[in-house]
């Protein structure tokens, strides 16, 4: 196979089309100390970058690591001869125009007419933001999220200084209600952080019925898409999973990461605020950074400082070329990723080496071999041996509902993330492999 380089082409046609716009300005050379070296030292480059897992392959079925789209490599590059700086207009008018638009077209795929929101340099960021704002608005009160969340909701109220309680999930993955609202009825929750798409599992968290309780106890919902957030598009989901994303324009914050499905290039994160009254907690003075313009700087509305504003140029590129529309082509891709997932599932239920804890929600697919822990992590390494690479997470024996005998109460199982179109078909050859391991 060959790495896509069809787009360099269309970069130089776009870097002409760039330099033309400040043809008026006297000429110079510029000076970049190296130049004789740099030859050499990019083959160097590319040969330390072998040094890699295969990423962008569908035998690549790891972790959740998905190639940028080419036209946001080439608009990220692009921008990058300007090197625009996105706190302050004063350092990025057009890449900072870009990212409200960019971020708008995000807001309206969930369903938000009105919002507050900025990209930030991924989704630990982002979340740390929107915890941030519920800390300021409930200080002191406690953070809840679910078992199987990420672990940065944690570090983050660490960070705040809030406390933080993890609730109880069912065999599922999901947040179980009853724990949360034992938890909610001791009054001092702040904030319930909803997990659409765990980063494990792929479960989706019961938001509909969070947002019900939140009337009853009036805490912030707080929903950590980072992963999953754009499967809202996707016309193939089950319909627990529906009903949540049709509910997420009624959380207060949502987070989601462009970098994930969003096929950006790392790192892209996305904060949005339902009520667009929580920019008045960002206000600060900067003594230098914000008089260009009478117009909101995006650093008046973030707590990160500087920005790469190539980041907003690469995300609006791709949304213009591929808008956030249901039944478009970019929903295809995801609808695309369910299938394979849906199809890898059906084939491993059927395999009598296999347990399949629960049908996946998303494009995430775990199982276990019924001879336990040591037999996961030997197929993993002779996978690996065989060029299909796979991940591993250790899960409660609960959600294996009596299927899966163990001393311990974790199991070592294997986890593949299906999140490339190509993997849809792709599935045979996964399977040729994995039937090649003990």
């Amino acid at each position: 196979m060959a790495l896509e380089t069809a787009s360099l082409k269309l970069l130089a046609d776009a870097l002409r089309t760039l330099d033309a716009g400040f043809a008026e300005l006297p000429p110079f050379v510029p000076e970049f100390p190296g130049n004789a070296h740099m030859a050499g030292v990019l083959a160097e480059a590319a040969e330390r970058l072998h040094d890699n897992f295969p990423y962008f392959h569908p035998l690549y079925a790891g972790q959740m690591l998905k190639p940028p789209h080419p036209v946001a490599r080439a608009a990220y590059a692009l921008a990058t001869w300007i090197n625009p700086n996105n706190h302050a207009l004063d350092g990025g008018r057009a890449s900072s125009a870009m990212e409200k638009e960019a971020v708008a077209q995000i807001a309206a795929m969930f369903g938000l007419p009105t919002h507050l929101g900025h990209l930030t340099g991924g989704g630990t960021m982002a979340n740390l933001e929107a915890l941030w704002v519920a800390g300021q608005l409930y200080p002191g009160k406690k953070i809840l999220a679910s078992a199987q969340s990420h672990y940065t909701h944690e570090r983050i109220s660490g960070v705040l200084k809030l406390p933080f309680s993890k609730v109880a999930t069912d065999d599922h993955g999901r947040m179980d209600m009853v724990a949360l609202e034992a938890l909610a009825a001791q009054g001092d929750i702040g904030c319930v952080v909803a997990t659409l798409g765990t980063t494990g599992v792929g479960a989706i968290d019961p938001l509909p019925e969070i947002l019900s309780l939140r009337e009853g106890y009036g805490f912030r919902v707080h929903v950590d898409s980072a992963y999953g957030g754009y499967f809202t598009l996707a016309g193939n989901l089950s319909p627990h999973a529906r009903a949540a994303f049709d509910s997420i324009s009624q959380a207060d914050s949502i987070v989601i990461d462009p970098h994930k499905h969003g096929l950006q290039p790392y790192g892209c994160g996305c904060v949005l605020f339902r009520d667009p009254a929580a920019g008045a907690l960002y206000r600060h003075d900067s003594p230098y950074t914000y008089f260009s313009s009478n117009d909101l700087h995006l650093g008046e509305i973030s707590l990160e400082c500087s920005r790469a504003g190539a980041s907003a140029v690469a995300l609006w590129s791709t949304q213009r070329l591929l808008p956030l529309v249901e039944g478009g082509e970019f929903a295809a891709g995801l609808e695309a990723s369910r299938r394979a997932a849906l199809e890898m599932a059906r084939r491993l239920e059927a395999d009598p080496r296999f347990v399949v804890p629960f049908p996946p929600e998303l494009d995430i697919v775990v199982w276990a071999p019924r001879e336990g822990s040591e037999m996961s992590q030997r197929i993993f390494d002779e996978a690996a041996r065989l060029g299909l690479h796979l991940a591993l997470i250790r899960l409660p024996v609960t959600f294996f509902a009596g299927r899966l005998q163990s001393d311990s109460e974790y199991i070592l199982c294997l986890r593949s993330v299906l999140m490339k179109p190509e993997h849809e078909t792709w599935v045979d050859a996964i399977f040729e492999r994995l039937n090649q391991t003990p």
